[in-house]
């Protein structure tokens, strides 16, 4: 079912989408697509804040160097610069429109609102709403969108593939209904929003994650992707295994919660000067070795000396949260386990947000802007989704002109309805494999038999869904699967251990400046 032609195409709705969506929306029209399950996505459940130099204490050269540094050698050091010199400016974007940030009643700290710290910043620079920043984001955002007169808001609509005209630009995308109808959105200009990969693995930050779908639909109509070897773990995920995943924010160690073994000890000041707030691929590493060496599923975050008063009034929401876990954070220490959470791989873009297709652009967790190198520094992610969401809008201010909407007739289907279960089991069986091979640590004598059983589990798939009639569960089986498959290679290739893909048969990196790796779609 084709649609009426449409001018800007944002495929995504969280912090990212919708920044960008707001940006552009006054110079030309927006549909936004923002499916109901995206309000359980990793925008909302970012709780730790954004980094910006914000304080007369801090300095832009300290926040970039302490980027390069934790993205061990792989940053872009141009992305880098221009993400940090654009953040002020994002963040007084977002006092503008009302996000509702904690204000800091210290008049002596020199700036209105609170600060604290994270892991690899060596300075207090990340501004937070409490410890639930992303929801209030993403809360203020979403109302100033369904406010907007030029933007149509729609969740009924959930797109699989990106449609191409002749010339091989993007123009728009195929999506499917509830009820696995077709409808292509024809547009000049398409934003994909659409997250990470987290969900290629069983235990995660958010309840809903992405598993790269969109990464997936760009890399088959010939976008570069990159870095894909470089998943995020993020050290400290509550560990409750009968209940829902939540993020126990990295801010909680900022603000002193110490690292404990199952016996009560602490562990990080033995690997790394900079101890609990060492940058996440290195402690997470390190509550993997322990929970090994003591033979145990979890380590503690203990922060009952920081008091009853100061827990409550800096993690109300993680407090409140872990009381209905059957957990009083005041007075016994947290369960945590660390659990995949952001790709810093992705869709290769500029500044701009643009890929190597014409027509297609990517920001947000789903883009590879070489800001995050081989491992993100904490609260630079929802940094980058405003700076380049807002980037990407600008530079779309105005549409290209002359360009053609003929969209290239779609591949026929069948009619035969496949399995949904035999599809959440494929899934299920492609998290298993990269759970426990292409996770925090990983060796070769894993990856090839990730690789292996990735190849059965293709063509299982294959099998199954020979003549089947499209639908959105089938689709994500078949990015899931590829996505998970191109990582692989992404982390065979890569013959060093370099910030989050440590590898013990590789040696440690000795090149400071290597190539990133790259997987381009064959023309």
């Amino acid at each position: 079912m084709a649609n009426a032609p449409l001018d800007v195409l944002i495929i995504g709705g969280g912090v990212a989408g919708l920044a960008m969506a707001l940006e552009i929306a006054d110079r030309r029209p927006v549909t936004l697509l923002r499916p109901g399950v995206e309000a359980q996505g990793a925008s909302r459940w970012a709780q730790g804040g954004i980094a910006a130099v914000l304080s007369p204490q801090d300095d832009i050269e300290a926040h970039i160097q302490d980027t390069l540094i934790a993205g061990d050698g792989l940053c872009d050091e141009a992305a880098v610069r221009f993400t940090v010199e654009n953040g002020p400016d994002a963040i007084a974007w977002l006092l503008s429109l009302g996000v509702p940030f904690t204000p800091d009643p210290e008049a002596a700290s020199g700036y209105p609102y609170h600060l604290t710290r994270e892991g690899g910043h060596n300075a207090r620079r990340i501004i937070h709403a409490d410890d639930a920043t992303g929801r209030a984001v993403t809360d203020t955002l979403l109302a100033r969108v369904r406010a907007h007169p030029q933007i149509a808001l729609r969740d009924d609509l959930i797109a699989v593939e990106l449609l191409t005209d002749d010339l091989g630009a993007c123009c728009g995308a195929r999506c499917l209904d509830a009820h696995q109808r077709p409808h292509d959105l024809v547009a000049q200009d398409t934003v994909l929003a659409t997250g990470g990969a987290s969900g290629l693995y069983l235990h995660t930050t958010s309840p809903a994650p992405a598993s790269g779908e969109g990464m997936v639909m760009a890399w088959e109509i010939g976008a570069e992707l990159m870095n894909l070897e470089f998943q995020q773990f993020h050290p400290t995920c509550l560990f409750d295994p009968q209940g829902p995943p939540f993020l126990v924010s990295e801010a909680v160690r900022g603000e002193g919660g110490l690292l404990l073994n199952v016996r009560g000890e602490r562990f990080m000041p033995a690997i790394d000067e900079r101890a609990e707030l060492a940058p996440r691929d290195v402690v997470a590493r390190a509550i993997d070795a322990e929970m090994q060496r003591t033979s145990s599923d979890h380590v503690l975050l203990d922060i009952r000396h920081l008091g009853d008063a100061a827990i409550r009034h800096h993690f109300p929401t993680i407090h409140a949260h872990c009381l209905t876990r059957g957990l009083d954070i005041t007075t016994q220490a947290i369960p945590v386990v660390p659990a995949a959470h952001y790709s810093c791989g992705g869709v290769a873009t500029d500044h701009r947000g643009a890929t190597r297709v014409a027509g297609l652009y990517a920001i947000g967790e789903v883009a590879c802007t070489g800001l995050h190198g081989a491992n993100r520094m904490a609260s630079n992610s929802l940094l980058e989704c405003l700076v380049y969401a807002r980037s990407a809008a600008r530079h779309l201010s105005e549409p290209a002109p002359g360009r053609t909407l003929t969209p290239r007739p779609s591949a026929t289907t069948g009619d035969r309805q496949v399995s949904s279960e035999r599809l959440a089991s494929l899934r299920q069986r492609v998290r298993q494999i990269m759970s426990a091979r292409v996770a925090i640590v990983r060796q070769d004598e894993g990856l090839a038999e990730a690789r292996t059983t990735l190849e059965q589990l293709e063509s299982e798939f294959h099998d199954l869904t020979r003549g089947g009639a499209a639908s959105v569960e089938l689709h994500a089986c078949r990015q899931a699967l590829t996505l998970a498959s191109l990582t692989v290679a992404s982390a065979c290739t890569r013959r060093e251990s370099r910030g989050l893909h440590y590898n013990p048969d590789c040696a440690r990196h000795a090149d400071p400046t290597p190539q990133p790796s790259r997987q381009i779609k064959p023309a």
